[in-house]
């Protein structure tokens, strides 16, 4: 049972919890590891149940799925075997399979939030501070002496009628220009992120599951922008032989496939969305364990090479990484892996680019990214 798809588990007992959050809670990290198979999770529930007793005779799994529908975490999809939309022979309706629905999907995003991030509280405006201080719009808790031109919404009361007091003393009160303080602010700007994740068949090799904490860094860090930078944009590409968008609503279904890593395709296509973007402050956040191994010729043709560094792909990347430079969009690669050889490759590719690269096992790599995420917050804006 434990050793599985590389799953563990242990017990745990949640104090005040219904029988239906406890195992709502079980049922959310399974569909998860999963990839939104609602059939395969409940299998696995099951299993859990017997060996843990997580039910008994007044609550069981079948009452649950039944209040996962009811709640609307769960459909049943009905498809026709015949066709007149019947079983064999007549028999009735085809048989029903279990998908998870929007809500689901949305609360998956925010559990990863959760569990990653921590509890985030959702901010008004939700823009990226750029270190630049003067009459912006964000308050930045620091105080200055005012100068002509400031607005009058941005005096502290409060601090200049302190200052008046220790100027001119308490027996006959009067504020003058040189007493007022004012609030500092600093400008806002907006972000725009592509998100890049590595479906190669490595990410679940070696009896290591990758595939699933980088789905659920993905899942949070795209509910982290839409709810506290709504002004943002994050868009999200994975890249195996080749490369293309999806939707953030994807994410939970997200699998691995048998493809090499094609890193070339993914930063075209990285680098594509991002020249569509108006905004100034762009980045690119790639999230790989392998090395680059697959190129796509032009004549439509794809060269691998599974066996160490190739230098004709490894060139092409530092191409890419040079072209993204030039276009001032910053790479942060974030390596899940350790091997010496691949570390070099992304030291070089690093340099080419000048941007980051952080090697990290996977119980990290979600604080990480939020760390690098909220330190580009400050990147200035130009004007």
């Amino acid at each position: 049972m434990n050793t599985r798809k590389g799953f563990r588990f242990t017990t745990y007992e949640a104090p005040h919890q219904t029988p239906f959050e406890k195992l709502f809670e079980i049922f959310q990290e399974l569909v998860t590891h999963t990839s939104g198979d609602v059939e395969e999770a409940l299998d696995w529930l099951r299993e859990l149940d017997k060996e843990y007793e997580l039910t008994d005779e007044d609550y069981t799994i079948d009452d649950f799925i039944e209040d996962l529908k009811a709640k609307g975490f769960i459909r049943e999809e009905f498809e026709p075997d015949g066709e007149n939309g019947e079983g064999e022979e007549g028999e009735g309706p085809g048989q029903g399979s279990l998908s998870i629905t929007a809500k689901l999907e949305r609360m998956l995003r925010q559990r990863a939030l959760d569990q990653i991030f921590g509890k985030l509280k959702r901010s008004g405006a939700g823009n990226h501070k750029t270190g630049k201080s003067g009459r912006g719009d964000e308050h930045t808790g620091e105080f200055r002496e005012y100068r002509f031109g400031d607005a009058l919404e941005h005096i502290s009361m409060t601090e200049s009628l302190k200052n008046a007091q220790i100027n001119h003393g308490l027996g006959s009160f009067t504020l003058n220009e040189e007493d007022l303080v004012v609030e500092d602010t600093q400008y806002k700007a907006q972000m725009s992120t592509v998100l890049m994740i590595d479906i190669s068949h490595s990410m679940i090799l070696y009896g290591e599951d990758r595939i699933t904490p980088a789905k659920k860094v993905a899942m949070a860090l795209a509910e982290l922008i839409t709810t506290r930078y709504p002004k943002d944009t994050l868009d999200i590409l994975v890249f195996g032989n080749d490369a293309w968008p999806i939707a953030i609503k994807e994410l939970p279904y997200l699998k691995v496939g048998p493809y090499h890593t094609n890193t070339v395709a993914g930063l075209q296509l990285a680098m594509d969305m991002l020249r569509r973007k108006r905004n100034t402050n762009k980045q690119i956040f790639m999230i790989t364990d392998g090395k680059p191994s697959c190129l796509r010729l032009p004549n439509g043709d794809y060269y691998k090479n599974s066996v160490g560094l190739d230098d004709y792909i490894v060139e092409k990347c530092y191409n890419m990484a040079q072209q993204a430079r030039k276009l001032h969009i910053p790479i942060t690669t974030f390596m899940i892996a350790e091997d010496p050889y691949l570390m070099q490759f992304v030291r070089e590719f690093t340099k080419a680019n000048k941007g980051k690269a952080f090697y990290t096992g996977l119980k990290g790599l979600g604080e990480m990214i939020f760390e690098d995420y909220e330190q580009n917050r400050r990147r200035r804006i130009k004007g």
